[in-house]
């Protein structure tokens, strides 16, 4: 069980540090600080291309991101940034597209980093970037394919548009990424949701080493009705994290959810980044 009290929130692709309130006070009320983050890019500290605010679809599918340049290292830099405020190191708990920062942040200063929790996360290690895996056959089956705008390697990003009208893309938005939730729940998160996830998370390789990424406890928490992220591609980086760094190898946990699991399940969740083994 992890002796910190402190915990640091990475959330994933189009998410911000709101969409983690209800894991945050099921953390709070194990007596856990909890410190869920805006991301560069996401949150409060997004950036939107002029057609999304002016609602302008067919120009939403040409126009270069704002966040183009934004880099995976850049990212990175700025959680290490604050975790070098903390007077202790953090559990880093990440979900989704999220776990590809957290494992640069392992990577760049594992002192700073008490323990990995990955919710259904992306692990890049041995294949290098998080969009080596989603080549795999594993990701196959994943939904959410009709739900990017445009062509990512033009737009600098990976688009979405969460305030679309149309019902089916909505379906699709909430059967891939929310399915934990009813509608009005799902409603709630997608309004809240930043259309561009720079492509920088997808294509820059983590650089994970087995002495320093690999030197931080780490936990897995699987999904077994993840839609998004498959739980046949969540076993195929667990293997390759441990095949890596095998005297840290995954603590693990299945939960029966979805991709969603922060706002499914945040007691359970809650439960498991409380009991997960972090240094002290």
């Amino acid at each position: 069980m992890m002796d910190t009290s402190d915990v640091v929130l990475v959330h994933g692709a189009w998410h911000g540090a709101g969409h983690f309130a209800a894991l945050a006070a099921a953390l709070t009320a194990r007596g856990h600080r909890v410190l869920a983050l805006d991301l560069a890019g996401h949150g409060t500290r997004a950036r939107f291309p002029a057609s999304y605010l002016a609602r302008d679809v067919a120009a939403l599918r040409t126009e270069v991101s704002p966040l183009a340049e934004l880099g995976l290292d850049d990212v990175a830099a700025d959680v290490v940034a604050t975790l070098r405020r903390f007077t202790a190191p953090p559990v880093l708990a990440a979900h989704s597209m999220g776990g590809a920062v957290a494992t640069r942040v392992a990577e760049l200063a594992p002192e700073l980093v008490a323990g990995l929790v990955y919710m259904t996360a992306f692990v890049p290690t041995s294949l290098g970037a998080a969009g080596a895996y989603l080549a795999l056959p594993e990701a196959k089956t994943a939904l959410g394919a009709g739900l990017y705008l445009g062509d990512p390697a033009a737009l600098g990003a990976v688009r979405i548009d969460p305030r679309s009208t149309d019902a089916a893309y909505q379906d699709e938005l909430h059967a891939a990424y929310f399915s934990d939730l009813d509608r009005s729940g799902f409603l709630a998160m997608a309004a809240s949701l930043t259309p561009d996830q720079p492509l920088s998370f997808l294509t820059t390789p983590t650089g994970a080493t087995p002495e320093r990424w690999g030197s931080v406890p780490r936990t897995y928490v699987r999904t077994t009705r993840d839609r998004a992220l498959p739980i046949a591609l969540q076993d195929v980086m667990i293997r390759h994290a441990d095949e890596l760094a095998p005297a840290t190898a995954f603590a693990r946990t299945t939960l029966d959810a979805g991709h969603a699991v922060f706002a499914g399940a945040p007691d359970e969740v809650a439960e498991i980044i409380h009991r997960a083994p972090a240094r002290g």
